[in-house]
């Protein structure tokens, strides 16, 4: 049991006074507690002992505080730095409210709801891709959302910063995004930059009006090639009631190919906030959507392929020898 983990109500850190533990992952515990010097509520990243000898998860964590330092909007959960600890932690603002996953797990949003957590979700994307950071991780998890519908946008222990350096570490890109929201270039094993964050929004947004996942599959690993290979169900089949003009608002921000997406939070935001102004387009993916690939068909096609080269040299062989 590592020294963070035994603490208790009372116990202190530095000028902190832990409260409650409030949750637990596996890089970090977060504990409510309180500012002695002007009693100002806080919440305390607390890193397990053994992520200080795991290059990639300590840096990951350096990276995440380093980032939220940086960043100050409404709508985006401050980090606190620039004192002496006598350990590695993090202080962060203390947000009130619930995850938006704890939200989804009652069902599905209403619509004027739905639409409203998404604009702020937006605005707040807007704010950090103008201050060189992509989230990279955006998902419910990653949302909170209070009484009034205000959300702030957490844990960016996987963001991008362009003032900072590259991480290179042989296959930490394993570790980018979340299945059910990653980006198709994500999936390619690609960096991503601001579009793969609207592309993340898109899918918490058509996952908040339907219910539903846009792409799915028996594994996580399908559940990513599926983005790569179909369109999704278009989000009027999943939910009726939703307009044609939302409907076309989704599908641009859940292209596969990141050109043809929203190149910017707030033209996402725009459109949201005035649907009425939305051009439709004849999509062929209200057509064909009911026609699937699977990654084991393309695998299939592709070994098939390569069975048959040998037997087209031989028959050229026989051909070639018949002429003569």
């Amino acid at each position: 049991m590592g020294y963070h983990d035994s603490l208790e109500a009372g116990s202190q850190i530095d000028s902190y006074r832990v409260e409650a533990p409030v949750a637990r992952s596996g890089m970090a515990s977060i504990y409510r507690a309180i500012d002695l010097r002007d009693h100002r509520v806080v919440a305390l990243k607390i890193p397990h002992p053994d992520l200080e000898a795991d290059p990639i998860l300590f840096d990951r964590f350096q990276r995440e505080s380093g980032i939220g330092e940086k960043l100050n909007h409404p709508k985006v959960m401050r980090v606190f730095g620039d004192e002496k600890r006598s350990r590695i932690y993090m202080v962060m603002e203390w947000c009130e409210g619930r995850l938006l996953r704890n939200i989804l797990d009652e069902g599905k949003i209403p619509q004027d709801r739905a639409i409203r957590i998404a604009i702020g979700v937006l605005d707040a994307l807007e704010y950090i891709h103008a201050n060189g950071v992509v989230h990279r991780d955006l998902k419910p998890e990653n949302i909170m959302v209070d009484a009034q519908d205000n959300i702030k946008l957490i844990d960016f222990g996987i963001a991008s910063d362009s003032a900072a350096r590259r991480l290179t570490y042989a296959n930490f890109t394993a570790t980018l995004g979340t299945p059910n929201y990653i980006s198709p270039e994500q999936v390619k094993g690609k960096r991503g930059d601001g579009r793969s964050d609207i592309f993340s929004v898109g899918v918490i947004l058509y996952e908040m009006l339907s219910g539903k996942l846009p792409f799915s599959g028996p594994s996580p690993l399908a559940a990513m090639n599926d983005r790569l290979l179909n369109h999704p169900i278009p989000p009027s089949v999943a939910d009726p009631s939703i307009s044609p003009q939302l409907q076309e608002i989704l599908y641009r921000a859940l292209e596969r190919d990141p050109t043809n997406r929203y190149a910017k939070a707030h033209d996402f935001q725009r459109d949201l906030e005035h649907p009425d102004q939305v051009g439709v387009e004849d999509r062929a993916e209200l057509r064909n959507w009911q026609k699937r690939k699977s990654h084991l068909s393309r695998k299939i096609l592709y070994y098939g392929g390569l069975a048959l080269i040998p037997v087209a040299i031989l028959l050229l062989m026989i051909l070639v020898a018949h002429h003569r």
